[in-house]
């Protein structure tokens, strides 16, 4: 099951989500997001 959140980035930070949705490997701006904060939550548990 997915939630909805709502965030608030630096325009800087939204910028550079878009840049990367330009490649095509992320569906959405969403897919960015909850695959950084997988990435992120990797590296903090080990």
């Amino acid at each position: 099951m997915k939630h909805k959140l709502s965030v608030t980035l630096d325009e800087e930070v939204v910028e550079d989500i878009h840049k990367v949705l330009s490649t095509g490997r992320f569906r959405n701006k969403s897919h960015v997001v909850e695959y950084a904060v997988k990435k992120l939550l990797e590296v903090e548990n080990g």
